[in-house]
């Protein structure tokens, strides 16, 4: 008969006397989703408490945009195409990223703007740069703290389509979430101030989370920052949902448009201790 040491000793252990916690199969059980859903809300915040971490500043954003090498790169490669359907649409593209290449220079000098304005205060009133830990505006907000010698914070999210950290994220900060509802809870939890630049669905779910929370306090008066005002009031027409009853004109104070890096800092500033 296999006694209990050799059962501890066996790699052939039998489901039922696996430790539970130790037990793969059983810890992913439909059952025990709540004990995930638990773990995922303690570990990034017991690693960010020991981190010294108390307040973050978030940022939203397209995981599309690129840097401006990257799209000059694109460009000049979609230039080089012989002329053809195929190629006149990747020029177009190319065009368009360009374009768009502002928004991701403009987020890295705003995250700089921000890790470098707080560097000089107590750890404990420090803002750190916060993000989703993927491309695009994510990357630029992380390249940015990064480049003033900060850390920053990612929370990233398993996807059908696997969304690495990217380069700039500082290591120990980088999280991976399976549950979208604890990731933004995360999100939430340590913001003091939120900027979202353009973006798509993601983006508009995140940003709206936020804004609800605020709206209905359920967390403490949080700035919400829309960078890019021809973006944002094209997208969507706030004004004509206070005209329509679907919010009050006082829910507009929830939000406020810039549209440089500088003007964001200053915003910010006004209500956070750096």
């Amino acid at each position: 008969m296999q006694s209990n040491h050799d059962l501890h000793e066996s790699k052939d252990v039998p489901d039922a006397y696996r430790l539970a916690f130790d037990d793969p199969e059983f810890m992913l059980r439909r059952e025990t989703r709540g004990i995930r859903f638990q773990l995922e809300l303690l570990k990034p915040d017991l690693v960010q408490t020991e981190a010294g971490i108390h307040n973050t500043v978030v940022v939203f954003g397209s995981a599309r945009f690129k840097s401006t090498e990257q799209a000059k790169l694109q460009l000049a490669q979609a230039t080089a195409l012989p002329a053809s359907a195929t190629s006149a649409q990747a020029l177009a593209n190319a065009q368009r990223d360009l374009q768009n290449a502002s928004y991701y220079e403009a987020a890295r000098k705003f995250a700089r703007l921000v890790s470098e304005g707080c560097q000089s205060h107590p750890k404990s009133n420090r803002v750190v740069i916060c993000t989703g830990g993927g491309p695009g505006i994510m990357e630029a907000a992380n390249r940015g703290a990064m480049e003033a010698g900060a850390p920053s914070v990612a929370m990233n999210i398993s996807l059908p389509h696997e969304q690495a950290p990217n380069p700039y994220v500082t290591p120990g900060l980088s999280f991976q979430f399976h549950y979208f509802a604890l990731r933004k809870m995360h999100f939430a939890m340590r913001a003091k101030a939120l900027i979202s630049f353009p973006g798509g669905f993601g983006t508009l779910d995140e940003l709206f989370e936020i804004l609800t929370l605020v709206q209905t306090r359920k967390v403490q008066q949080t700035p919400v920052l829309l960078y890019g005002t021809a973006y944002w009031k094209r997208l969507i027409d706030f004004d004509w949902m206070v005209e329509s009853g679907t919010i009050a004109a006082e829910d507009l104070a929830c939000f406020k448009f810039v549209d440089s890096p500088e003007e964001a800092w200053r915003e910010i500033q006004k209500l956070l201790p750096c």
